[in-house]
């Protein structure tokens, strides 16, 4: 039994899967598909979309407000410098359960000191203090899950 010629030969010709990858760059295309004797190539790339998102801002509804002013409230946000999560993860405000917290609204802290730890892939992470400074407010609860950026401590 004599194979053809044709099916001996590889019939996936890199140079046209290259060249067909140089179109995609050249042209910013995101995807090319081209059928040459019966053979079917499709090269695609994927397209990397990097979004930035804020963490939204608290608010408050006043109780008992008049009626024409039922509008949310802004609360407002103690002064001085915001730690800012430096990764998504799950925030641990102390060491371990049941032990005291690393930091309670008053402390003063000293630059370098851990404030919390955010747990990411199964690994803990301290959270320094940027600077020495008094914290004024601690945004965010025990066993909370946290966004990249968030705002964790006030620190004045």
């Amino acid at each position: 039994m004599a194979s053809s010629p044709k099916a001996s030969a590889d019939p996936l010709d890199a140079r046209l899967v290259r060249t067909l990858a140089d179109i995609l760059t050249e042209t910013g295309l995101s995807e090319i598909e081209v059928e040459r004797d019966g053979l079917k190539i499709r090269v695609a790339r994927q397209l990397n979309v990097t979004a930035t998102v804020a963490a939204p801002a608290p608010v408050a509804v006043a109780a008992a407000a008049p009626a024409g002013d039922a509008a949310p409230v802004p609360v407002a946000r103690a002064a001085g410098d915001a730690v800012n999560s430096p990764m998504v993860g799950t925030v641990y405000l102390q060491p371990q359960p049941g032990a005291a917290s690393f930091i309670k609204v008053g402390d003063t802290v000293a630059a370098g000191q851990t404030l919390m730890i955010i747990e990411a892939m199964k690994t803990m992470n301290p959270i320094p203090a940027p600077r020495a400074g008094k914290v004024v407010e601690i945004m965010v609860a025990d066993a909370q899950p946290v966004e990249f950026g968030e705002p964790l401590v006030i620190i004045e």
